[in-house]
């Protein structure tokens, strides 16, 4: 083909590379303009509203905190120093807090209340947690007058506050109203659903004590088996409501056949009819499912479910009245247009209608320019050009791409590949400014990644990677939480995240939706509290939000870097470092696949039988622990699996040379496709290699764990985090 000197490439684009629209300023921070014209790095610490927490807005100046996440025997001596100082402080109030916390669990009450006396004067942020401690501490040393006392004042000066569950459980045991009040007031606090189980016990046919159980549980099992319960033994008795309650159930722990039945009973919301609806076309009953989806349609025409329901409506229907619900949405839902205008083409090229079929895709590419769906096209459009050997015509459809949809994961990847096509092209500077600017606008993606190799970084490659040794600095995780009341936040940088975790559920409970602050919030708690897949699920649908003002505050909040060590933990990182150490494997290559494979979650089973962190079937670990004579092992157990699934990662290496390419695509798809895929497609280049597994699960997974590496390094390793500073 014939090379055109001339390809133009926005220049839009270039001052995005250059920088005189974009600027960098260390791992995960970004500039961006301020009102004054000033770049200004973007933070989403909010002020604290009480005088106490003022101090927090420099959580690094705190000494208390640097100590929050080692063990007491660690911190001990450190913080009795802070707290018997004789000038007032925040940290001297957090000091004698922790200490009280720690002796209260070394049984040793009487020394816990010596630091407590008087701290909820001082502390006021935390005043009811401080009386909840001081009435624990009275109760172990068997002084009963003085918890009695220190329950009812908890109960008397702070009655809206959480906290006040703690002391209704406890006087509940002779008062059964304090019981009730605890039902009543906070129904989702974990104390709270204790006192449920208990009273369970002995009034067992209460439906409305098992439609609360339900209805605040977080045990998914717990909360099916109820529902269970209440549709067998109370059907005839219970309420719309109530049907809504259980019908949520099954929908969140997926039990459509379930769903079906119990939301047909609920009131019917939007909500209600979609998930009705859902749950119906899931279950293959599909006359039940476009009945419903268009009763969702006539009562509720503006609802943000009725534009999915008009979608699903269309792949249920063929021809014409398929595309009467498209232009319906095309119409009425400008959100959902361009997915709409995507299937109008389908369904227009499926009758033969070419020239109606090309007016459509003019108007998606011309109205929705901005829109993943453009993204789609455009790159399935370029892909075509470059397997056709057109790579300025590729070129010039994956451009766009890259200024107009930068939200789109296909952005990062459409500027890498216009990289590669303009190095052949004999474009050199071309290409590295198109690499740079994967990396520094996309630095989190696997194609930066690919770009900082392409730009000769010492980042490790597909033949290199294994052997790179790069020194870990673990990040300090405690840090200012963008939403929740102060006691929280104050709460959870003291590492107390169980409680912190009950106080939020309170907060956030009644809820329908958590703006975007609130919803990375959960995210962070639930990963403090080791529910991992959640919390990380919770932090990634952020970019699902398809709300302009929903849309920039995520783009707000993803410019602190306390976004990205949220969403790329460290856990285990103890034996992840022994075991890669021995199978001279790299361990952020390592952590980087636990967090595929299992998202951190120790005793996830997949569907084929895949155990731990590591996801090691049954058979591969019994052949492994015989070789290492390893004994009485458990796949669930971290050590056992981390040490098992690093000596067959380290086998997959072997078996290739080293390659890590193949080595994590054989750790899922088998040693047997792999040697099937290389003898099929040539590897002359790697990154066409992977375009060309015909495994999409597979291809997926080489990338997502070799981002996740990446991510690592360029988080957790100074070296990296340097050059992307420069």
């Amino acid at each position: 083909m014939q090379e055109d000197k001339k390809a133009p490439f926005s220049k839009l684009l270039w001052l995005i590379i250059s920088g005189a629209l974009v600027g960098l300023l260390g791992i995960g921070f970004y500039l961006y303009q301020g009102k004054d014209g000033k770049k200004q790095v973007a933070n989403i610490e909010p002020a604290a509203a009480t005088p106490e927490l003022k101090e927090t807005q420099n959580i690094n100046q705190s000494q208390v905190l640097t100590f929050v996440d080692r063990t007491p025997q660690d911190r001990d001596v450190y913080l009795q120093t802070i707290a018997t100082s004789e000038i007032p402080s925040l940290d001297r109030n957090r000091a004698r807090y922790l200490l009280a916390i720690d002796l209260l669990a070394q049984n040793r009450p009487q020394e816990a209340l010596k630091y407590l006396d008087g701290l909820e004067r001082e502390y006021s942020v935390l005043a009811p947690q401080i009386l909840v401690k001081q009435a624990q501490a009275y109760q172990s040393s068997r002084k009963d007058s003085e918890a009695q006392t220190t329950w009812q004042k908890l109960l008397t000066d702070y009655p809206q506050s959480p906290m006040v569950v703690e002391a209704l459980a406890v006087l509940g045991r002779s008062n059964p109203e304090y019981w009730q009040r605890a039902l009543t007031q906070f129904p989702q606090h974990s104390r709270s659903i204790d006192i449920l189980r208990q009273k369970l016990k002995t009034e067992q046919n209460n439906p409305k004590l098992l439609i609360l159980l339900a209805d605040y549980t977080s045990d998914g099992n717990e909360a099916v088996k109820t529902s269970d319960r209440l549709v067998k033994d109370f059907s005839p008795q219970l309420t719309g409501k109530d049907w809504e309650v259980i019908a949520t159930v099954y929908w969140q722990q997926r039990e459509y056949d379930k769903a079906i039945k119990a939301y047909a009973k609920a009131p019917a919301t939007a909500k209600n009819l979609y998930r009705y609806a859902r749950s119906s076309q899931v279950r293959k009953q599909t006359a039940t499912a476009k009945t419903i989806y268009q009763k969702l349609v006539q009562q509720f025409p503006q609802a943000k479910e009725t534009a999915q329901g008009l979608l699903n409506l269309a792949t249920l229907s063929s021809g014409k009245e398929a595309i009467t619900y498209l232009d319906h949405i095309i119409k009425n839902f400008p959100n959902q247009a361009p997915d709409a205008l995507v299937e109008k083409i389908k369904r227009l090229e499926s009758l033969g209608s070419k020239q109606s079929a090309s007016q459509t895709r003019q108007l998606l590419l011309k109205d929705y320019p901005n829109s993943e769906a453009v993204a789609v096209l455009r790159w399935k459009l370029a892909q075509q050009s470059a397997n056709a050997g057109k790579l300025v015509d590729a070129w010039k459809w994956a451009q766009p791409i890259t200024v107009n949809n930068m939200d789109s994961t296909i952005a990062p990847k459409a500027a890498f590949w216009i990289g590669k096509w303009a190095k052949k092209l004999d474009r050199q500077q071309d290409a590295k400014d198109s690499w740079q600017y994967a990396v520094y606008n996309h630095p989190q993606s696997y194609y930066a990644w690919r770009s900082a190799v392409m730009l000769g970084w010492n980042v490790g490659d597909f033949n290199t990677l294994r052997s790179l040794k790069p020194q870990i600095t673990l990040h300090n995780s405690r840090f200012l939480l963008p939403a929740g009341s102060d006691s929280f936040k104050e709460l959870f940088l003291l590492g107390q995240d169980k409680d912190a975790s009950n106080l939020w559920q309170v907060e956030t409970n009644n809820k329908d939706t958590l703006t975007v602050a609130e919803q990375f919030t959960d995210g962070a708690i639930l990963l403090k509290n080791k529910q991992y897949l959640r919390g990380l699920q919770q932090i990634r649908s952020l970019r699902d939000r398809s709300e302009p003002k929903d849309r920039e505050e995520w783009h707000n909040i993803r410019q602190n870097p306390e976004y990205w060590y949220t969403l790329f933990p460290f856990p285990y990182q103890e034996q992840v470092t022994k075991y890669s150490d021995s199978r001279q494997l790299n361990p952020l290559l390592v952590i980087g696949l636990i967090r595929q494979e299992s998202g951190f979650e120790a005793e996830i089973a997949s569907p084929v039988g895949a155990l731990g962190l590591m996801q090691v079937m049954p058979d591969t670990g019994k052949y492994v622990a015989n070789k290492i004579n390893l004994k009485n092992y458990s796949l669930t157990n971290p050590e056992d699996s981390i040490n098992i699934g690093t000596f067959y990662l380290n086998y997959t290496h072997d078996k290739y040379n080293n390659n890590t390419l193949f080595a994590v695509a054989s750790y899922n798809a088998g040693p047997g496709n792999i040697s099937s895929w290389i003898k099929r497609f040539s590897f002359n280049d790697p990154d066409e290699f992977i375009e060309d597994i015909p495994f999409s699960e597979t291809k997926g997974y080489v990338e997502a764990v070799l981002g996740n590496y990446w991510n690592y390094l360029r988080l957790y390793n100074a070296d990296v985090a340097q050059i992307m500073k420069q």
